[in-house]
């Protein structure tokens, strides 16, 4: 299915939501949460299309290789890792964002910055799930 053609005002809405979410976040680290997203919902598509941006964004090849077991690796900040567990609580719901979760990403990202890493999280789930329904994969338009 080509989305953007079958329902453009949906499409467009998405991409507005995309660009407000972004706003006021790091490059890199709005992608590492994107991939993320992507990897917990299985979206090869964005996968491929946010770790292209994240290179771009001046990513390592190395923290991407280690991004599925972020808590396992060295490579990521307090304010990344805070940034990882939020977005993987916000997309494995009905699970919840346990207490600790939310306070530490709040304590790193504060009010509006929390807002906006949440609205990023809940963003990439719906590229996520529009592009798994419609059976998008990376390489095509």
């Amino acid at each position: 299915m080509d989305f953007p053609t079958a329902a453009p005002k949906v499409f467009k809405a998405v991409l507005a939501l995309d660009a407000a979410a972004r706003e006021g976040l790091d490059p890199v680290l709005l992608e590492l949460v994107q991939v993320r997203a992507s990897q917990l919902n299985r979206c090869a598509y964005c996968i491929d299309y946010h770790t292209s941006d994240a290179r771009k964004a001046g990513e390592t090849e190395e923290r991407l290789h280690q991004l599925s077991a972020w808590e396992e690796s060295s490579l990521y900040t307090g304010k990344e890792r805070a940034a990882l567990a939020l977005a993987e609580a916000v997309t494995l719901l009905p699970r919840g964002v346990p207490d600790e979760v939310y306070e530490e990403a709040a304590k790193h990202f504060g009010e509006k910055g929390l807002a906006q890493l949440i609205a990023l999280v809940f963003t990439v789930n719906t590229w996520n799930r529009m592009n798994v329904a419609t059976r998008r994969t990376p390489g095509t338009a």
